[in-house]
């Protein structure tokens, strides 16, 4: 399908994630609709809907650079954490009425203590306690369930008291639902590119998923519908790529980055990223009996582990080599920032586990604006001289 055909609802998610602002977030705060924005997919975005918010994933698009973040950050912080930081300070979230920071990482935690003093129009900031480390095999997941249902608890109190909202059960339960739905939809968006010529080309994909995160999800779920009913039953492309390839690592925001890939011949299509295919394996009890708990659950146990969790690298790399097999995956690509620490150490394993299972793997340190393809592009190309693609 050319572009120039391509769905309108999914021109319509692709412009959504293009900048920060789109046209269906400016509708929601023009009629005075509240904005919270978050870091990291393991804070529960229902929690948010319930209480009548727009949930908002923080993000860096459109940031040049980070010269006002660096009075709060040092050079050897996270880029993702300094570009997003440093377009709060510019004003460039002045539509944010609250912000939660997740405990996920030291980088990550430390926006919530620079935020404390840092000139920002949102008046809540609030820090998650998300678990670092997993059950124990004597007692499995169940004290670390309870832990995080506790530290959600807390955050649902504190949005109640400072916006004087309600977070009742049955909003809980309809949010829990509505989500649910997105992930569905999202589910059938990966598995586009099951076939071998793949309806949907990665960069889109990103940028799809991306969207999902910054508009009304009713919205949302209703463009994604749309755009899948059309790309769904369209032709298949004839010819395959020259090797089917998965992403894992930190988020992606820069279509760029998959494009230089795409610009080889490869298709990206699977990923194991922070905006990707690991936020829709699962799906939250809806008839639990307390959705608190349902919601800890999901994002302590169900949804597939990052390298933020201590001890989890045997579950991320089942997951991987589950989506290795469904996706038929030739090569591996890691990427992720230089300051990384978290995803920069769990690479030595992955690798070492790569190489046992006969799949070729490339190592990628990257910078947060995408501007080294040239020298990218002579890497893929001798990388995919390796993976004998089986499209």
């Amino acid at each position: 399908m050319s572009d120039s055909i391509r769905p309108a609802a999914l021109k319509a998610l692709l412009t959504a994630a293009a900048s920060l602002r789109n046209p269906e977030l400016d509708a929601w705060t023009s009629a005075g609709g509240r904005v919270i924005g978050y870091y990291c997919p393991f804070i529960p975005e229902e929690l948010f809907l319930a209480g009548g918010f727009l949930p908002f994933r923080m993000r860096g698009t459109g940031s040049t650079d980070t010269d006002q973040a660096d009075a709060f950050f040092d050079h050897l912080n996270c880029p993702f954490v300094r570009h997003s930081f440093d377009l709060a300070l510019r004003g460039d979230y002045s539509f944010l009425q609250g912000l939660v920071v997740g405990t996920g990482c030291d980088h990550l935690r430390r926006i919530y203590d620079n935020a404390l003093h840092a000139p920002l129009e949102a008046s809540f900031v609030y820090l998650l306690d998300h678990p670092r480390t997993m059950g124990s095999e004597e007692e499995g997941a169940e004290p670390i369930v309870r832990y995080y249902r506790e530290q959600l608890s807390k955050l649902k109190e504190a949005l109640e008291n400072h916006f004087g909202v309600a977070v009742t059960v049955p909003a809980l339960r309809a949010a829990i639902s509505l989500c649910n739905e997105t992930r569905r939809l999202q589910r059938r968006l990966y598995d586009l590119s099951v076939a071998p010529a793949p309806k949907v080309s990665a960069s889109e994909r990103a940028a799809v998923m991306m969207a999902g995160a910054s508009m009304p999800k009713e919205r949302y779920n209703a463009l994604l519908s749309e755009a899948l009913k059309e790309l769904e039953t369209a032709p298949e492309t004839p010819g395959k790529a020259l090797a089917r390839l998965m992403i894992v690592g930190p988020a992606i925001e820069d279509p760029a980055f998959y494009e230089v890939f795409e610009e080889q011949g490869a298709a990206i299509v699977v990923d194991d990223t922070c905006f990707g295919a690991r936020t829709v394996q699962a799906l939250v009890d809806e008839e639990a009996p307390d959705p608190l708990t349902a919601l800890a659950k999901y994002q302590v146990v169900d949804m597939p582990f990052c390298p933020k969790i201590g001890g989890s690298h045997a579950h991320r790399l089942r997951f991987i080599q589950e989506m290795v097999a469904r996706y038929r995956v030739d090569g591996v690509i890691a990427q992720g920032y230089v300051s990384c620490d978290a995803w920069g150490c769990s690479y030595a394993l992955l690798r070492e586990a790569m190489q046992e299972a006969g799949i070729p793997y490339l190592r990628v340190e990257r910078e947060y604006i995408h501007s080294e393809s040239g020298q990218l592009s002579t890497r893929i190309q001798a990388f995919l001289e390796t993976t004998g693609g089986r499209g």
